[in-house]
This record gives structure tokens, sequence and C-alpha cells, in this order.
């Protein structure tokens, strides 16, 4: 079996694998064939999100991925890379703090119910992978772009009863953030827990609405008619 991984150039290397997993592959061509190869692992059960890499133009967790011949394996787009399919997350993950994508006043008076811990159950499985942001298009374009897994956090916080500065974190997402969105789906479509970043980011622009903002894309529209 025939595997092509981009590193400086494309190299092909020949497994002998059964249902191994991208990851399993990796690290018999690491010990076997070619000791310098770069990439990353943690858990190898899929819950880290370290291992995440493009396989014939798709984001994948290699841990959970198999193998078929011939494949193509790259690194995540659009994040610098480091080495082979080794890439620099930092950016991506400093957009968590710019977007205060994290619990800031909380308060205890309010309880929660267990249908209240179902509203950002699925947002807060979110390991950080990054295949998101590789796969999200207003992101290669505006590198500024608060980005998927950011605002799927953002909401995560500000559908959370005891949140006491929601407004705040609304204020944080309306410049490169949630009407900067195309709504395209493909984060939705790469990530590995099957989270929809896209009916986040669409809650988010309805709770945006309620706090007095619109897409800012309508501003110059309905001053100047005429009956």
């Amino acid at each position: 079996m025939k595997i092509n991984i981009k590193r400086d150039s494309v190299v092909c290397y020949e497994i002998e694998a059964k249902n191994q997993t991208l990851l399993e592959a990796l690290n018999e061509i690491k010990i076997t064939q070619d000791c310098s190869l770069a990439y990353n692992s943690g858990c190898r059960s899929s819950v880290c999100g370290s291992c995440a890499v493009r396989v014939n133009g798709r984001e994948v967790l290699a841990c959970s991925y198999h193998v078929q011949d011939g494949d193509f394996v790259e690194p995540l787009n659009n994040t610098p890379v480091i080495r082979d399919l080794v890439v620099d997350m930092d950016k991506a993950y400093a957009f968590n703090a710019k977007a205060k994508a994290y619990q800031s006043s909380i308060t205890s008076s309010v309880l929660l119910s267990h249908e209240d811990e179902k509203l950002n159950e699925v947002q807060s499985n979110c390991i950080l992978c990054g295949s998101c942001y590789s796969a999200c298009p207003v992101y290669a374009i505006n590198s500024e772009f608060l980005g998927p897994f950011s605002l799927t956090r953002v909401w995560r916080y500000v559908s959370d009863k005891r949140e006491l500065n929601k407004k705040e974190k609304i204020d944080t997402v309306q410049i490169n953030g949630v009407w900067d969105c195309t709504l395209c789906n493909a984060c939705t479509l790469v990530c590995p827990q099957g989270i929809s970043s896209k009916a986040d980011i669409e809650k988010l622009r309805a709770r945006s609405v309620m706090f007095g903002y619109m897409d800012p894309s309508f501003s110059n529209f309905g001053g100047g008619l005429s009956f």
C-alpha cells in the first residue's frame, strides 16, 4: 500500500497495512523507514485532537482514519507549517481569548436543569483539533476572522444561564465574527465531534439582534428610497 505525504516535496512511502489507522501507518513509517518524519499525536482515541491532518483534501483525525492505497496526506490548511504534518495553531487558539470564549462572570443563584445542560452539551465537546479552521473559506482569506471553534465556544457560554456578561461576549464577535461567516457549513462537515459551528453562529446572530446589532452588509440599504 502506498501513502503520499506532503513534506518539502511529496514523498511516497510503501507499507504493508491491514486495516491500519493513519496514525499507526505514520508510526510504522517513522520506526521502520524514515525517522525524520514529523507529525503530532497524543491520546490515540480521538479525544485530544492533536493528530488532525488532511487526507485527500479533507480534514481527519489520523488516529481514527483508516488508510487507503494512494492516500495523499498533508498538513492542515490556513496555519503555518512547522515541519511536515506539524502546524502552529497558536493564532487560532488565541482567538478564544480575543472572543472572550470563556466563563467570565457566573452567578451561583441560578441552578441548571437537565434541559439547561443539554443546551450546550455538544459545544462543550470541542477538542480544538483545528479542522474547522483548516476547512473555513473565510479564515483562508481573512486571518483575523475569529473562526468556527472560537465562535462555537462563545455560544457555549452565551447560552449558559449562569453567565452574567452575555452582552460583553456578544460585543466581541461583531467585528471579524458572526457577520463575516458565509454559513457554508464546511466546518460542520469536518468536525470529528459533530459540532455545527454554522448553527451556533446563526444563534449568535439572533442573539446579536436582540442586543441591537444587525448585519453590517444591510447598513447601506433603506436610506434613500422614495415611492
